[in-house]
């Protein structure tokens, strides 16, 4: 399941999150917690979902089809936060389902998706009941009030970010400068794992952590282990990433049918 804001440009948001399962071979279910006006361009305009009835789209999914993980994305309010932490299933060893939060905090072309007070509601309420979070520079960033500059950096957040109670935590490189990206996983009670990739020079990333996120929800949902999800969601992002159709004039969406084609072959 897909508890995120809907993007109407089709390359992030719900939209890029349903593409991204789908093409893994994953059935995906979604509850919208805000419309966007959007473009490869920018965010124009938010109109958002009481939380009432984002609730009721998680309750009557969850209590007829179910879900083996469940995937966030843009919350965008702490009365948000609070409805969605509030429908999500009560924690069963037995039966877990497996939650990746991606804490979307600000969209590809700089506008704002969280609203300053929603973020210790994100802290207290989310994060602790993690399975692994995926921010990615600005975010971590953000959520620790410090600046994150080069690998070792990356490794000192993702100890601070995992003692905010997550299971994981993927932190994100692709914000650094460099011909080399660095994504940083970081387990409970294991070595840090550096998944490093060439930069591809393009301009049409939208829905690359949407997408990056939404792959491992999938692969945990199959039954991988994170480490395997992961691998594969990376491989899988630098996939769509080169496979780009090259639309808008601005950032544009993926190519997740293309990757899709190559994670199955």
């Amino acid at each position: 399941m897909i508890v995120a804001g809907s993007d109407s440009g089709g390359g992030a948001g719900i939209q890029g999150d349903l593409k991204t399962v789908t093409c893994l071979g994953g059935y995906g279910m979604s509850a919208i917690t805000a419309l966007t006006a959007q473009n490869t361009q920018g965010v124009s305009g938010i109109h958002v979902v009481p939380p009432a009835f984002i609730a009721q789209q998680m309750q009557l999914c969850l209590s007829d089809i179910g879900a083996d993980a469940i995937k966030t994305g843009m919350l965008h309010s702490a009365e948000v936060i609070e409805a969605v932490a509030a429908t999500l299933p009560i924690p069963n060893p037995q039966s877990p389902v497996l939650l990746v939060v991606d804490p979307v905090m600000i969209a590809k072309g700089g506008a704002p998706l969280l609203a300053a007070e929603a973020l210790s509601a994100l802290k207290a309420l989310l994060i602790p009941r993690a399975s692994l979070i995926t921010p990615n520079l600005p975010e971590a960033e953000y959520l620790l009030g410090t600046e994150i500059r080069g690998v070792e950096a990356m490794q000192r957040a993702a100890e601070a970010l995992l003692a905010m109670g997550p299971q994981a935590v993927l932190l994100k490189g692709g914000h650094a400068d460099g011909e080399t990206l660095t994504d940083l996983l970081l387990m409970r009670g294991a070595a840090p794992i550096l998944l490093e990739t060439a930069r591809i020079h393009t301009r049409h990333t939208h829905g690359t952590g949407c997408c990056f996120a939404s792959a491992i929800a999938t692969g945990l949902a199959q039954g991988m282990a994170l480490e395997a999800a992961t691998r594969r969601a990376h491989a899988y992002v630098q996939a769509a990433i080169a496979a780009a159709p090259g639309l808008g004039h601005g950032h544009g969406p993926l190519g997740h049918w293309q990757a899709g084609l190559a994670a199955h072959t």
